[in-house]
C-alpha cells in the first residue's frame, strides 16, 4: 500500500523532534513513507472557526494532492493535523452538495470514496509484531504514562478510533517496547491546549494536575502522539516537576535502536536522559 507522509506545519517547527522520530522509525522499520507533495497547512484550529469553507478547503486539497499522487492512505502523526483532515473528508462525504464547492475552492478533484487518515498510534499499532522482533534495548522497567489528550479519540463519531473514555491502542504499542503502562485517570484530560498563550497559569495548573497523576502511579515518562499536547506537558510543568514526555515514536526508536540523536531527544525542555538511566 503507498502510504503518504503529512507532516503538517508543526512537525516542520516547533515538533521537529516528532518528525525526525517518525522518519527515523520508519527507515528502521522498513515502513515505506512518501511525503505528499506540495501539502498545505491543514488549518488547525483557526480556519474552521473563521470560515466553514476554509475550514474544508486546507485538509481537502491535501487529501486530494494524495490521492492524484497515488497514495492509499495518509499518515499525519499530529493530532491535530489528523483530526482537521479525518472531519473534513467525513463532511463531504456525508454532504455531497460540499464536494462541488470544495473542488471549486481547492481546483481539484477530491477522491471518490474515503482516503485512510492514520494518526501516529494507528501508523504503529499494525507494526507491533515488527517492533517486538526489533527490539535491541528494550524499556524493561520502565513505567511509562501513556496521554491522549482530547483529539486523538474525539469527537468519537467522527475519528472513530479507540474507546474516547477508556482508550488501550497507545498501551499496546507501548507494551512492545518492554515498557510497562501505568492504569492512571488523566489520559484523557484536556492540557489546556491552545490557551498556553492566553490564560498560561490555567495551563500550568491542567498540566500540573495531569503530571501529579502520572507521577503518583509510578510512570517515570509520559508519551503522547500530539505536538500541542507536548508543548504544553514540557514546556508548563510546575516548577520541581521535571516529568520527561515523550512522543511514542521517539519511545519506539529508542526500544528498535535508533540513536537519541536521530530521534530529537535532546530538543526537549524537560531532559529525557534522567528517565533512561
Amino acid at each position: 500500500m503507498a502510504t503518504g507522509y503529512y507532516p503538517g506545519c508543526s512537525l516542520e517547527g516547533t515538533a521537529a523532534e516528532f518528525d525526525m522520530s517518525i522518519r527515523a522509525l520508519a527507515e528502521a522499520l522498513q515502513l515505506p513513507l512518501t511525503e505528499i507533495e506540495d501539502w498545505n497547512c491543514c488549518g488547525a484550529s483557526a480556519a474552521h472557526q473563521t470560515n466553514h469553507l476554509l475550514g474544508l478547503a486546507l485538509p481537502a486539497r491535501t487529501i486530494a494532492l494524495a490521492a492524484a499522487q497515488g497514495m492509499e492512505e495518509i499518515v499525519a502523526p499530529c493530532a491535530a493535523c489528523s483530526n482537521r483532515l479525518i472531519a473534513a473528508q467525513a463532511e463531504w462525504l456525508d454532504n455531497s452538495g460540499l464536494r462541488g464547492d470544495i473542488e471549486h475552492a481547492i481546483g481539484m478533484p477530491l477522491p471518490a470514496g474515503r482516503l485512510p487518515i492514520r494518526n501516529c498510534i494507528e501508523f504503529l499499532l499494525p507494526h507491533i509484531e515488527k517492533i517486538t522482533a526489533a527490539l535491541r534495548k528494550p524499556l524493561t522497567g520502565k513505567k511509562v504514562a501513556c496521554y491522549y489528550g482530547c483529539l486523538l479519540v474525539r469527537p468519537p463519531k467522527v475519528v472513530a478510533f479507540d474507546d474516547p473514555e477508556n482508550p488501550v491502542t497507545m498501551e499496546k504499542v507501548a507494551a512492545a517496547t518492554g515498557a510497562e503502562a501505568v492504569d492512571w485517570g488523566f489520559r484523557t484530560e484536556c492540557c489546556g491546549a491552545a490557551f498556553a498563550m492566553s490564560s498560561t497559569a490555567s495551563v500550568v495548573r491542567l498540566c500540573g494536575r495531569i503530571l501529579d497523576n502520572a507521577r503518583s502511579e509510578g510512570a517515570h515518562m509520559v508519551i503522547v502522539a500530539c505536538p500541542l499536547c507536548h508543548a504544553n506537558l514540557d514546556m508548563r510543568q510546575p516548577k520541581g516537576m521535571a516529568m520527561p514526555i515523550v512522543y511514542l515514536s521517539q519511545l519506539v526508536g529508542l526500544a528498535v535502536g535508533v540513536a537519541p540523536k536521530a530521534l530529537g531527544l535532546g530538543k526537549h525542555i524537560t531532559p529525557v536522559a534522567p528517565a533512561l538511566a
